[in-house]
């Protein structure tokens, strides 16, 4: 019996230690414990172009929320390709720049049902976390994830910690549309729910499609320090091949470029 339990114990894994919440700059919760990130992928601030206002509001909400100060609940919404994830990254790692007492924390797909578990395990640390939900669902499954997050976002009878606050995004422009032009009942239902979430963050930006001026800015923004030109026609060629006029298709064209001329971006 002894040889067979000392046999359990060596095929048993490791106890994994607790999550050091004070020690990186970010994290992704996996449902049951969080994996630390020890650098933070986020392109500068000043590397985000078209979405200036935007910029401004998180960034501030972030430099609140570290300092202490009351801060918002935000959702970013809109077009794909925009830099609404980019911007919850970059306005983090900016304010890091200036202090440690903001980290952001990415919950992975699936993981929502596990949130109140994350919010006990963040309550008594000594730092404020962002905790970011990327791409939110609005397919089979997402009414189901809406409405979970609805109730997280209300509190409850236990309220969330005035550190930690939530930022969601979302393709969906109907997130916040409240012209209601459908006529099916169920199509009715999912505009409430999504209309009863959106009016739950106290902070909403809106991400709109670039147009072709501030496309070609973008673009432009990316290859000036590498000292490369571009033709405007290829440029929008290239827009108009991948359906999507965006910051995200403006570095993948100057990305294109850079290769051709054997640079890095």
């Amino acid at each position: 019996m002894e040889r067979i339990a000392a046999a359990l114990e060596r095929l048993a894994p490791a106890p994994q230690p607790p999550t050091d919440w004070l020690a990186h700059p970010a994290y992704v919760w996996e449902g049951e414990r969080a994996r630390a990130v020890p650098v933070l992928d986020a392109l500068p601030l000043s590397g985000l172009h078209g979405i200036d206002a935007q910029k401004v509001a998180l960034r501030n909400l972030c430099s609140r929320l570290a300092s202490g100060a009351a801060a918002h609940d935000a959702l970013l919404w809109g077009a794909r390709g925009m830099g609404k994830s980019a911007l919850v990254r970059a306005a983090v790692a900016d304010v890091q720049k200036e202090t440690s007492a903001l980290a952001l924390v990415q919950l992975a797909p699936g993981t929502l049902p596990t949130f109140p578990a994350l919010i006990a395990e963040l309550a008594g640390q000594r730092r404020a976390f962002l905790l970011f939900i990327d791409d939110l669902g609005f397919g089979a499954d997402g009414r189901a994830e809406m409405l979970a997050l609805r109730s997280l976002l209300d509190g409850g009878v236990a309220p969330r910690p005035t550190h930690i606050r939530i930022v969601v995004t979302a393709n969906r422009r109907s997130i916040v549309e409240r012209e209601d032009t459908s006529t099916a009942i169920h199509e009715r239902d999912e505009r409430d729910d999504a209309l009863a979430l959106a009016d739950r963050f106290g902070l909403t930006l809106g991400f709109h499609p670039a147009d072709k001026d501030t496309y070609l800015a973008i673009l432009a923004s990316y290859l000036a320090p590498l000292g490369l030109g571009f033709d405007a026609e290829e440029a929008m060629a290239y827009a108009i091949q991948r359906g999507n006029r965006s910051g995200r298709t403006a570095l993948q064209f100057a990305t294109e470029l850079a290769g051709r001329a054997g640079l890095k971006l």
